[in-house]
């Protein structure tokens, strides 16, 4: 099989989906591989280390996408890129398709089989593909939270941990899965006073054995929101429902209640976010203000350290990568069930429920067309 990696053209998204040793991984097996030129600068791979292990570089973006059987990205195909899809062409990246119907359609429209990392699921429930990210997105949001937290930056001008004799700051967790428990482990490392709330009373109760004793549980619902948001300096959203939209936890008119100066980092928002008053923003221009609350909502957080970010992702993906390019993607999926819930669209249908459930469009089982 002919695997493209284009180069990441998203705002400040530094990150490549393949790095050097899983392109010699491929190519070992018997695969072609071609890497658009530059691509994997901003993680630290140049062009020579790509050649040393056999692939081949592509001047331009039209060439790797055009002479490829399957492309690896990082992030969703942006509207330029759209040009390129085709019927044929297998696209596995992270899409967060619920979160925009402009980007769903055009991908439907296109008849590309995409398979989305986000979505593929154990039997366990694990996210094999989205856990490396959200472990990342996790421990940055606190790193980030305690920066905007600076009165520079707007925040109300506060040490997370506080020091002896001044109480340290108050970081409030929704949600206790990868994203939250990773923030919770940075939050409480730091000195922090962290809340982590959660709708699982089991998950709830996992967390009060690992997690150390500045870390207190509470369960999620509208009236203990309310109560813990009232006091908190830091609130993380991590709430995940895969493939969906997230649920919005935190309405507008609740920021009054919060303290000015307080810090939102909605790393949620690939999902739409669980705050209304999210909206995605870039490592450019990262926050905004509202009611006095700073907004920080990154779309491509991990892109922040993209050496780290891109070693972990290619950990992760390459054992389906390699699966779905020794099988061809059919019956990569029919052996492979936890690969098969990747699978968002292919010829011009939708083949994961909540996105198809989103816009109102006609959903078709994946097992209908693999087995």
């Amino acid at each position: 099989m002919k695997i493209g990696v284009p180069r990441e053209i998203k705002t400040n998204e530094n990150r490549i989906a393949l790095v050097p040793a899983g392109a010699e991984a491929l190519i070992a097996a018997g695969h072609q591989v071609m890497v658009e030129a530059g691509a994997g600068e901003g993680s630290g791979f140049d062009d020579a280390a790509y050649i040393a292990v056999g692939a081949s570089i592509g001047p331009d973006a039209a060439t790797v996408w055009g002479q490829a059987d399957m492309v690896l990205k990082v992030k969703e195909p942006i509207a330029s890129e759209w040009k390129h899809l085709r019927s044929d062409l297998i696209v596995f990246t992270f899409f967060h398709f619920a979160a925009d119907e402009e980007l769903s359609r055009a991908h439907l429209e296109s008849g590309a089989t995409c398979i989305a990392y986000e979505t593929v699921e154990l039997p366990s429930r694990e996210l094999p593909l989205l856990t490396p990210m959200s472990e990342v997105a996790g421990r940055m949001a606190v790193q980030q939270g305690a920066k905007y937290l600076e009165k520079l930056y707007g925040g109300r001008g506060m040490l997370l941990g506080g020091v002896p004799g001044v109480p340290p700051a108050r970081v409030v967790i929704l949600g206790g899965g990868i994203v939250g428990i990773n923030a919770a482990k940075m939050a409480a490392g730091l000195g922090a006073q962290v809340t982590i709330m959660d709708v699982s009373l089991e998950r709830l109760r996992y967390l009060s054995d690992v997690m150390p004793a500045n870390v207190q549980l509470v369960f999620s619902n509208r009236h203990n929101i309310l109560e813990q948001i009232s006091t908190a300096d830091v609130v993380v959203g991590g709430v995940l429902i895969p493939g969906a939209k997230a649920p919005k936890l935190v309405r507008k008119e609740d920021l009054a209640t919060m303290p000015r100066g307080a810090v939102i980092v909605d790393v949620a928002v690939d999902q739409g976010g669980c705050f209304e008053t999210t909206r995605p923003t870039t490592h450019e221009d990262p926050t905004f203000m509202v009611d006095g609350v700073l907004h920080y909502c990154v779309a491509n957080m991990p892109g922040g350290v993209p050496r780290t970010s891109t070693l972990a992702l290619t950990n992760a993906t390459l054992p389906y990568v390699l699966q779905i390019a020794q099988k061809g993607w059919r019956k990569a999926l029919q052996e492979n069930k936890a690969l098969r819930r990747g699978l968002n669209m292919t010829g011009g249908k939708v083949t994961y429920k909540a996105v198809a459930d989103t816009f109102g469009l006609p959903f078709v089982d994946a097992s209908t067309l693999v087995d």
